[in-house]
């Protein structure tokens, strides 16, 4: 499995010691090793719940796309509408935990280091551009916490951009207006690689992060995180996305 920004395989592992034999930790560092029991429970647990979220999004899609080569296309249409929806709640509850991420590193002296999203590890232009602005912003910015709060705003604006972009694509073709169908179920599947991408991210920060976060903020964060996603928030997902003008739009016999 891939991490993207942490592409453990090609990380160097090998520590340097200066003269008085101190290190600084890696991402890599932070990511290998073992959290304390209580931390490593909440990352359990919460883990668990993203990838549930994520998974049934999933399933959802992949039945769509099956219900869709085998000509059923009123019940492909019916299905994606039904992982856009799962997948504009994962959204929102990635998206909420970056926030919180956010709003406790603030108050945190030491916050982790991290690497830059990787372009390669991306399909659609969207979370390419995006992975491109955070690769610059990590070389102009030499701080350890700007860099660590640039990756977390961006990585959640990505989130809620693919969230958005996937309701819109799913929107349209559920409603039989895609003007190109073809490109549209191939604009859901780019999207639902790169939200994969950005999800192992999230499990990359939110292990990094617990790590330096006080063991007495524990429990108040772990509340943060259980986000159940209200109409709002979920409204503000499906408004992220672009929609196509409605003069460029029919309604196609097949999709």
């Amino acid at each position: 499995m891939i991490y993207s920004g942490v592409d453990l395989g090609a990380q160097v592992f090998s520590k340097r010691n200066n003269r008085f034999g101190s290190t600084k930790r890696t991402v890599s560092d932070d990511w290998i090793a073992a959290l304390p029991r209580d931390k490593a429970h909440l990352f359990d647990v919460v883990v668990r719940s993203w990838e549930s979220s994520y998974a049934m999004a999933s399933v959802s899609l992949n039945e769509a796309f099956s219900l869709r080569s085998r000509g059923e296309l009123v019940g492909a249409r019916l299905q994606v509408a039904v992982s856009a929806d799962l997948l504009a709640r994962a959204a929102v509850v990635l998206v909420e935990a970056c926030q919180s991420i956010s709003n406790r590193g603030r108050h945190i002296s030491n916050v982790p280091q991290v690497l830059p999203l990787n372009t390669e590890f991306f399909k659609g232009q969207t979370a390419q551009s995006a992975a491109s602005w955070n690769e610059f912003l990590h070389r102009v910015l030499f701080a350890d916490r700007s860099r660590f709060f640039q990756k977390l705003r961006i990585l959640s604006e990505t989130l809620e951009s693919l969230g958005g972009e996937f309701y819109a694509e799913a929107d349209d073709l559920s409603g039989a207006r895609s003007v190109h169908p073809s490109d549209s179920w191939k604009a859901l599947e780019g999207h639902h690689y790169d939200f994969n991408t950005c999800l192992r991210e999230s499990e990359v920060l939110l292990k990094c992060f617990l790590r330096a976060l006080p063991t007495e903020q524990l429990e108040a964060f772990g509340a943060e995180l259980d986000v159940v996603p209200s109409p709002e928030k979920m409204k503000k997902i499906r408004m992220a996305g672009p929609r196509l003008n409605p003069q460029h739009r029919h309604s196609p016999a097949t999709a």
